[in-house]
């Protein structure tokens, strides 16, 4: 960790020499005073001379190999994906977002190279701050009380390599987080399951009856797609059922589909939405009606039924004829012919928290809630979240779940919690909560951060984004000028510019990852 610190700290320290007039004018630019005009457009945060370009560009290339020291193969191949990325911004409640298909694909978590977290310290004041230095407080404040950022709002910044808080204003006071919900979501599914875990998709024969069953195992990224990239292969499977029962002499079935898996209600309490297909135990490509594979779309009203319409359709193609699908149970008895599983868990976090995926999120909770012996229900998932990270000792006073998404405004979380969650995601003691880190979204380059920061901190700010009418959040980490890596969470409601709310998040960020303070 030293050795990672003293090579990145040049590189941080002559960025933020260059930057340093341009972040003083912007603390200026967006402090409140009764001669300044409100800023109708996004604030422009560091914007570099042509002379610090390249030291710019190198900054950014360097951290974002180095700054998450775990991080060293996940997800380093940002610069790569950048051009595919912007024109996707994804997630479900992030305004705007294209729906091209190919998502880049997360990258695998890597081992543990953190030194150890003292999460007991004590609250640190920043007020105080060596001669020379400015206070945290001092940077953060003005810019968390831009008119943007409405009249509530919330935040913690605390030191991952020590586990001390840096920064906290209302920490303690729970607000509608949105989508950083997700961040919980991804701690609780992978404590309880670990990252290695798949999700099986099967068929089973009824003995003596001639009845196929296509079993839903919960797999959100289960694909019909004639290029699966990797995710269960619905094609795959039915194509290994069909030469199943050929050895067995069987080229007619009835086709039944079974979603028992699952319980409670299918639609979220927002009701129809183009952010969240019904959650089934069964759904092929989240149940969209285009090719996209993340962002709002119109949705199937019945995923199971889709998805075993489109498995008679390549059993047909492959010379099993079939009945038409109707819903059943496998019974005890019943043979499996053929399975095909999802990429490890910690893919599938990546790809949740990358592009702020709900069906994802969703079917996370259910399967925290079935390996805690719980109900995969909306209930029984939020319910399952919660205990998990009391489990884990994390602090839950105020918190309060009611999906696994965010996309519920009853939801409830604590600047407190979302930097609990990311500096326990980097604790060595749980190298399996990785993922939590790698699929957060690399400023400038993938997910719902690809369209931000392209005058800003692109590279060096990694953070889950959240949006709601009127809410605005963003949590994740940050090298700042010392080398320190960082985790912060803001929350603002009473919101009413999504861009500008936004806008001003990113420039707090933005000052954090330029700041050398005390």
């Amino acid at each position: 960790m030293v050795r990672i610190a003293n090579a990145v700290r040049p590189r941080l320290a002559r960025a933020a020499a260059a930057a340093k007039p341009r972040v003083t004018r912007l603390t200026e630019a967006v402090r409140p005073g009764p001669d300044r005009p409100s800023r109708t457009r996004n604030v422009r945060t560091w914007q570099y001379s042509a002379g610090a370009a390249t030291a710019g560009l190198a900054l950014a290339a360097g951290v974002v190999t180095a700054a998450g020291p775990w991080d060293a193969n996940g997800q380093r191949t940002a610069e790569r994906d950048r051009a595919a990325a912007l024109e996707r911004s994804g997630g479900a409640d992030h305004g705007s977002s294209g729906t091209a298909s190919g998502a880049p694909r997360p990258a695998p978590s890597a081992a543990a190279v953190l030194a150890g977290l003292d999460a007991g310290a004590d609250t640190v004041s920043t007020k105080k701050a060596p001669p020379g230095r400015k206070a945290l407080a001092d940077v953060l404040k003005p810019l968390l009380n831009a008119p943007a950022l409405g009249g509530t709002h919330t935040a913690s910044v605390v030191d991952i390599g020590t586990g001390r808080r840096l920064y906290g204003s209302g920490a303690g006071k729970a607000l509608t987080p949105a989508s950083t919900t997700k961040i919980a979501t991804a701690v609780a599914a992978l404590s309880a399951l670990g990252p290695d875990h798949r999700f099986t998709t099967r068929t089973a024969l009824e003995p003596g009856t001639g009845e196929l069953v296509l079993v839903g195992g919960g797999d959100p990224t289960l694909t019909a797609h004639r290029k699966a990239d990797g995710w269960a292969s619905l094609r795959t499977l039915a194509t290994g059922t069909a030469g199943a029962l050929k050895k067995r002499g069987v080229h007619e079935v009835t086709l039944s589909y079974d979603t028992t898996l699952y319980s409670g209600p299918a639609l979220h309490r927002i009701g129809v939405n183009e952010n969240l297909a019904p959650v089934s135990a069964l759904t092929v490509d989240e149940g969209r009606t285009d090719a996209s594979s993340s962002g709002p779309v119109t949705r199937v009203g019945d995923p199971a039924a889709d998805a075993a319409h489109k498995f008679a359709g390549f059993l047909n193609d492959a010379g099993v004829k079939t009945s038409a699908p109707g819903p059943s149970k496998a019974g005890g008895t019943a043979e499996t012919l053929a399975t095909v599983s999802s990429p490890p868990l910690s893919a599938l976090v990546e790809r949740m928290l990358t592009n702020s995926d709900n069906d994802i999120a969703e079917a996370l909770a259910r399967h925290t809630a079935l390996a805690s012996g719980g109900q995969a229900s909306y209930a029984g998932g939020a319910k399952a979240v919660a205990a998990r990270l009391g489990r884990l000792g994390l602090p839950l006073s105020g918190t309060a779940f009611h999906d696994g998404s965010g996309l519920d405004r009853d939801d409830r979380l604590t600047a407190d919690l979302l930097t609990a969650l990311l500096v326990k995601a980097g604790d060595p003691a749980d190298p399996g909560l990785r993922p939590v880190l790698t699929g957060l979204p690399v400023a400038g380059f993938t997910g719902t951060l690809a369209a931000r920061y392209s005058n800003g901190a692109a590279g060096v700010v990694r953070a889950k984004t959240g949006t709601l009418t009127g809410v605005n959040t963003l949590a994740g980490t940050v090298v700042d000028q010392d080398g320190r890596l960082l985790a912060f969470a803001f929350l603002a409601s009473g919101t009413t510019n999504p861009p500008e709310a936004q806008a001003a998040l990113d420039v707090t960020a933005t000052a954090l990852a330029g700041c050398g303070c005390g």
